[in-house]
């Protein structure tokens, strides 16, 4: 029960610090180009954690035994992953980015259905995964004059597949139980990640030598710090026995209610609508009705082996 709690406290924790990355990326991207910002942004967060990463013992050893897995990961899970999001977050406002990308646990829930040998996804299951890809259509809808409706279609179908890449990532993480230390894995991953889309953004974006106000410093540091904590700790989460990667990724109904908040407190220029906000509540229903029917069916399995 204690791991449960530490489990369910731990999850709510990251979710927490991920909802603030909408609005504050928003801030940053006022003064910079996105990729080169989301290279910058996470080689800092591996590289604030390599100090603790290097404790493991055999570190060295531990990356170059495992290179072609953390070189996945990093793919997977930073560079393919943020460089569709930074991009789908610069042509979206922050609240339906925060809407679009916390339904992540819809992709995850239909990917481990097929990926995930303990991890099964029913008709209602199914069926609450339509009613939370109405939300992203209709808010993707409620928003459509606010600017170009191609330019902002582009965002949100980027924002998906940002989505897709973090499911995946997210799966192939938890199969990985035991392989890479947590610290070792999110350390490399970020670092390697970072690089990439680093190098990727010069011939694109070419090179942003600033000078940069305090806010864009301020913005940087608070989104590298909170991806070396929340990643650290979600990848440990992904790696404890008996945990289901959908089941886990439920809490993440909590990032769009935050995100969206947070993005109308600090952002001026983005208020409160009832279409948005009706494709917000649709999308967190259907995140509390797939927790739901997770929980039920594992009475029902506990039921039945007893």
């Amino acid at each position: 029960m204690k791991r449960e709690t530490n489990t369910i406290v731990l999850a709510i924790i990251a979710c927490l610090l991920w909802s603030s990355a909408f609005a504050v990326i928003k801030v940053g991207l006022q003064y910079t180009q996105p990729l080169q910002f989301a290279g910058i942004r996470f080689t800092l967060s591996g590289l604030m954690l390599v100090p603790l990463a290097m404790r493991n013992k055999g570190y060295w050893n531990i990356i170059f035994k495992n290179l072609p897995f953390i070189l996945l990961v990093s793919f997977l899970h930073v560079f393919g992953l943020y460089a569709f999001f930074y991009n789908g977050m610069s042509r979206v406002p922050g609240a339906i980015g925060a809407i679009i990308v916390g339904s992540g646990p819809l992709f995850i829930a239909f990917m481990s259905h097929f990926m995930m040998d303990n991890d099964k996804m029913g008709l209602k299951k199914a069926l609450v995964m339509l009613l939370g890809f109405s939300g992203i259509v209709l808010v993707s809808l409620g928003k459509k004059a606010t600017g170009s409706a191609d330019f902002q279609l582009i965002g949100v179908l980027f924002l998906l597949v940002s989505n897709t890449l973090g499911g995946f990532a997210n799966i192939v993480i938890a199969k990985s139980k035991g392989k890479v230390p947590a610290l070792v894995l999110s350390s490399t991953t970020l670092v390697i990640g970072g690089i990439g889309l680093f190098v990727l953004s010069l011939p694109i974006e070419g090179l942003q030598t600033g000078p940069f106000p305090l806010e864009y410093w301020l913005s940087l540091s608070w989104l590298s710090m909170l991806s070396a904590v929340a990643i650290s700790i979600w990848f440990s989460l992904l790696r404890r026995p008996g945990i289901k990667v959908s089941s886990l990724n439920m809490w993440k109904f909590l990032v769009p209610v935050s995100g969206v908040i947070l993005s109308w407190i600090i952002i001026s220029s983005e208020k409160p609508d009832v279409i948005t906000l009706s494709g917000m509540l649709l999308t967190a229903v259907a995140l509390v009705l797939i927790s739901r029917v997770d929980r039920k069916r594992t009475k029902l399995v506990g039921k039945t082996k007893s």
